[in-house]
């Protein structure tokens, strides 16, 4: 897996340990040059370590945005972590972005916005390593075994197949998928509704699959190409 970490402080120094002792190929954006230098000589595996600003696109490509799997935002600033995952998204359609946020006032912001965020850096590696959320997929809640995960996938904001204002049917969804995935419930704005005949998915939506490990993948796939 490609993972992109824009801000390499100590945060992004421990997620990158994390990330590549796992195998992982990561790129390290870094404004400070000293940082940037200390990043180069210290990590170990396939890194690489650009310095210059993660919320300039030129910087984001020459990180190799365009084929990251995972962007992830983790600067002390709130707002430049928004910005640099907003490029991330909407221009290079990066499969899945996450955001460090250090002020929980802005939590809202963030998800209103449709950028999964997260204030955790641990949780933040553990999630990456589980490869829990690829596509703008968010963790649920913390049920995932070695079977079974109980998780919440974010549709995308416009749809490519369906059409976006009248949405999909939740049966026709469900006839998508394999055995071994059951749409559960759909999460709009914060109001949950229990997935039935007449439950219609719109994009932007949170849609809460249960699903076996090991159609994870497959399923991130299938909302991926609403």
């Amino acid at each position: 897996m490609y993972v992109v970490i824009a801000g390499g402080g100590k945060i992004g120094q421990y997620l990158a340990g994390v990330l590549l002792g796992d195998g992982n190929d990561v790129a390290i954006i870094e404004k400070e040059a000293a940082i940037a230098k200390h990043l180069s000589e210290e990590l170990r595996g396939s890194i690489l370590v650009i310095n210059g600003d993660g919320c300039e696109t030129t910087v984001q490509e020459s990180a190799g945005v365009h084929r990251a799997d995972v962007f992830v935002a983790i600067t002390g600033r709130d707002e430049d972590n928004l910005a640099a995952c907003e490029i991330a998204d909407r221009l290079y359609r990066v499969p899945r972005c996450v955001a460090r946020v250090n002020n929980p006032k802005n939590l809202r912001i963030f998800r209103r916005l449709g950028i999964e965020c997260i204030s955790s850096t641990s949780l933040i590696a553990r999630m990456i390593q589980e490869e829990a959320t690829v596509g703008s997929m968010t963790v649920a809640v913390s049920l995932t075994n070695d079977d079974l995960a109980l998780e919440s996938v974010m549709t995308p904001r416009m749809f490519k197949k369906n059409d976006s204002e009248k949405g999909i049917s939740a049966l026709d969804l469900d006839e998508h998928f394999e055995d071994g995935i059951r749409l559960v419930a759909v999460n709009r704005g914060g109001d949950i509704e229990v997935v039935g005949t007449e439950t219609r998915i719109l994009p932007g939506d949170h849609v809460i699959l249960a699903a076996d490990t090991d159609k994870l993948e497959f399923a991130r796939r299938v909302i991926k190409g609403l």
